[in-house]
């Protein structure tokens, strides 16, 4: 059973000055899970987890984390700037981006962020714009093909199609772009791959970590490149619905730190350092979208409206993605109404839950979204001239922050040339 992280007595009172609906974090979740990932790694003498700004760009969440040891992991010019705003510099910064613009490479350079190219091609793209290539950087695998971890009798525990992906290198590209880089003065390499999406597997990560372990060996015997780093990237996933199991972060530690001793260590690549970037795993159970119950139909089917919609978490309405909601206050009646929880959208996808069975709602009861505080209030948008929310943060006190004002109309208009 989930369990939200707010209770109605609070969400009643923080709604006395922040109107529904808000993004709310859990200041001491965040922390407790960055804590528990530094631990599961400690092993690593170089660990350090590059949280993936896309997820969450906000500065408190941002500043949070560089408390707790973490970098950052960027993809634009904007999460560059924020970056550097918050206090990160140098190789506290990994970039990371596709189809790049030559000014972010440029950007990324003079802080000193880790540059991690996507391409080939991108090798003499970043040489002809700076003018020089880092004496650290990095390159991001494809290994093509498909991937899949294990059977059950569901089917595919894990499965992805990395080679209709559009991210990153083919293995032989890779070991060309290290050698032109080698020759263009880069003296120290990382290598850097995605496989995977969401992954409820404690064996995502060490099975990964033996793939790219492998291509460093493999690359080192072809190149005489030193390895610095194997950045395993995202794909460590959070269970979005009740019934599944959540992935154990020190069991997936261990599962790394094995792979590491059996394949880095023989290879002379011990000193390396393991890097991840896990913006779900650290944010989303961390964070509510909190709406309220504003309207109720009942036609074809019963239907319940709240003051958020898509615009406020879009991933229900474009991947059909689940997430779970509780009724405060009505955490231990029985669910036995079927609602679809709707926003005000001219969209019919503007649908949070669809044939969820709930306890009854009644109007201006206060609903809990779970597992928002990532790639939640970073994928919103103003279609239909909706205004994005406020963002808050429970802090470990049980104070409430604002850390992101609510949208005006006057924001809304503010680029428009009338």
């Amino acid at each position: 059973m989930k369990m939200p992280f707010l209770t109605l007595a609070q969400a009643r009172e923080i709604k006395k000055t922040y109107p529904t609906p808000f993004h709310i974090y859990d200041e001491a979740g965040i922390r407790r899970t960055a804590r528990a990932l530094n631990a599961a790694f400690s092993w690593n003498r170089g660990f350090r987890e590059y949280f993936a700004v896309k997820a969450t760009p906000n500065p408190a969440i941002l500043k949070i984390l560089k408390e707790e040891g973490c970098g950052v992991d960027c993809s634009s010019l904007t999460e560059l700037m924020m970056s550097d705003r918050c206090g990160f510099h140098g190789h506290e910064i990994m970039f990371s981006s596709n189809e790049t613009p030559a000014e972010e490479f440029q950007l990324a350079d003079r802080l000193g962020a880790i540059i991690n190219l996507d391409d080939l091609t991108h090798v003499d793209f970043l040489y002809e714009t700076l003018g020089h290539v880092p004496e650290t950087v990095c390159c991001r695998l494809n290994p093509g093909g498909t991937f899949t971890l294990g059977e059950s009798k569901e089917g595919f525990q894990v499965m992805d199609n990395p080679g209709q992906a559009k991210y990153g290198m083919t293995p032989d590209q890779l070991v060309e772009a290290f050698r032109k880089l080698k020759g263009l003065g880069a003296k120290r390499f990382g290598i850097h791959a995605f496989l995977a999406s969401n992954t409820i597997s404690n064996d995502y990560y060490p099975a990964l970590a033996r793939i790219l372990f492998r291509t460093a060996a493999d690359a080192v015997a072809r190149t005489g490149c030193d390895i610095a780093f194997i950045n395993l990237s995202g794909g460590v996933g959070v269970p979005y619905r009740p019934e599944q199991p959540a992935n154990d972060i020190a069991v997936i530690g261990e599962g790394v730190r094995k792979a590491f001793e059996e394949v880095m260590v023989p290879a002379g690549l011990g000193d390396a350092a393991i890097f991840t970037e896990l913006g779900r795993f650290m944010l989303a159970p961390n964070g509510h979208l909190v709406t309220t119950a504003v309207h109720e139909k009942h036609i074809w089917k019963e239907y319940i409206g709240v003051d958020a919609c898509a615009a406020n978490l879009m991933r229900p309405a474009i991947y059909g993605a689940y997430h779970h909601i509780t009724v405060l206050g009505k955490e231990n009646e029985p669910c036995d109404h079927d609602y679809d929880v709707v926003g005000s959208l001219c969209e019919n996808s503007d649908k949070f839950a669809i044939d969820r069975s709930l306890p009854r709602i009644d109007m201006g009861d206060i609903l809990v979204i779970h597992d928002t505080g990532a790639h939640g209030f970073s994928m919103g948008y103003n279609y239909n001239g909706k205004l994005r929310s406020a963002e808050l943060l429970l802090k470990e006190d049980g104070s409430v922050e604002l850390i992101r004002r609510a949208e005006t109309p006057e924001d809304y208009f503010a680029t428009l040339v009338w």
